[in-house]
């Protein structure tokens, strides 16, 4: 197998192999929120062709991002009892079977089936669980660094790809777009044949960081997997620290993907800005993101991680207040674009860092699986929310506000987390 072949060679030269893993699911991550991102550039395109209103398209996008975050707990469960190399190449099968589809709908209702339903469950299944799976079993040392990588990828791959997407689309028509994601849709499941292994035990290796190889969990039927979310949903939901961290990553959705990312694009064409560059501005998000989710991952290792979450927070509030005075300028957006995207999404490092410390290793997957139904409600939300402000108040202005206000919520939300319960996980990983 290549994976045994490469995993020998790079031993000899004292490389882990666990970092392959990371470069596997780096491009997964990076290609499946390319396709999430994808239909920010397509809603105008959309109207044109069909008629659809704003609100009419934003449904689809929200039943999308709720189906993206009701899976994460649930996806989790499937790589426990399928392994993550099957789960993440179904999930790519399906979201690439979502978008084909796409392009021969005439009708709300198959837009609704398509890029709502099937797309909104493959791209559950390679959610931000997947990053908290693979750091949690492939590293124990600088598993928050890699967490930001992978956390970097998935909202990088949400916004640098879009000036491509928005020029493939004002060329060729929104069926390019279509055509373009599928095509790195079979890049990346291609790897995952290839490269991806579902532990390090698989390979005989430990976890980075260790010294001795963990030997996978006992096996247990899919019911018995199946039933677990649900078990540990009910023992998490008795603590305040869960509470918290769903309500934070809740405001946490509600002010990314599902109000910058669906609606960005169009909210610039109501200034007069046409859809390339606005996209650009979106790339320029995405890489001052890549840094700063990367930094993000980093600071976890070291630092006190509700501080962390409330300077996250409170900042990228005062950046969506900001917005609306920017006068939509070059230089207005600019300096949006820099300090909104160094705060994109550096919330997930510590985020997963406070579940790992407070509830265990094993059980990260699943209870972040949890807290990011909470991200993807907030994201649905705010898509639906702002595309509903759009069509009946002829504005989005009034979403950036809200979103605003509740991103200074959060940043206090986050502060009131007990630091005895992120520094002493032992009872928790006992349960």
């Amino acid at each position: 197998m290549v994976s045994t072949a490469l995993a020998y060679t790079l031993a000899r030269r004292n490389i882990h192999y666990g970092w392959v893993v990371v470069a596997a699911t780096f491009l997964t991550m990076l290609v499946t929120a390319g396709a999430m991102g994808a239909p920010g550039v397509l809603i105008k395109p959309l109207q044109d062709e069909f008629g659809w209103e704003t609100s009419q398209i934003s449904s689809a996008l929200a039943i999308r991002l709720i189906l993206f975050g009701f899976m994460g707990p649930f996806a989790a469960a499937f790589m426990n009892y399928f392994g993550v190399r099957k789960v993440i190449f179904f999930a790519l099968a399906l979201i690439g079977a979502g978008f084909v589809g796409s392009l021969f709908m005439t009708t709300l209702w198959q837009l609704l089936l398509l890029w709502g339903i099937v797309v909104g469950f493959g791209t559950g299944l390679t959610a931000m669980v997947l990053a908290a799976t693979v750091s949690s079993r492939w590293f124990t040392k600088h598993r928050g660094l890699v967490v930001g990588m992978l956390s970097a990828s998935s909202a990088t791959g949400q916004l640098v790809f879009l000036p491509l997407m928005a020029e493939l689309t004002e060329r060729y028509g929104w069926r390019s777009t279509v055509f373009f994601v599928c095509a790195m849709i079979m890049v990346a499941a291609l790897a995952v044949l290839a490269f991806m292994r579902d532990r390090p035990a698989d390979l005989n290796l430990p976890s980075f960081g260790e010294t001795q190889v963990t030997p996978p969990p006992p096996s247990t039927s899919l019911a018995a997997a199946l039933m677990t979310p649900i078990t540990v949903l009910k023992e998490i939901s008795k603590t305040s620290t869960f509470w918290i961290l769903f309500a934070t990553f809740f405001i946490c959705g509600l002010s990314t993907n599902g109000l910058i990312q669906t609606h960005f694009v169009t909210l610039c064409g109501d200034f007069g800005i046409v859809p390339v560059a606005a996209a650009s501005v979106l790339a320029v998000m995405g890489i001052f993101d890549f840094f700063g989710t990367i930094g993000s991952g980093w600071l976890s290792d070291r630092f006190d991680n509700r501080w962390l979450l409330f300077w996250y927070y409170g900042l990228r509030g005062l950046s969506l207040l900001y917005l609306p005075f920017s006068d939509f300028s070059f230089y207005g957006l600019s300096i949006f674009a820099v300090f909104y995207g160094l705060d994109w999404i550096a919330t997930v490092p510590p985020t997963v860092k406070i579940a790992a410390d407070r509830f265990g290793r094993e059980k990260t997957g699943l209870v972040f699986g949890w807290v990011f139904a909470g991200h993807q409600l907030g994201a649905a939300t705010a898509a639906y929310g702002a595309g509903l402000s759009r069509t009946e108040l002829s504005s989005y202005l009034p979403a950036f506000f809200v979103a605003g206000a509740f991103c200074l919520l959060a940043s206090i939300l986050a502060i009131t987390l007990k630091k005895s319960g992120l520094s002493n996980p032992a009872p928790a990983a006992a349960h």
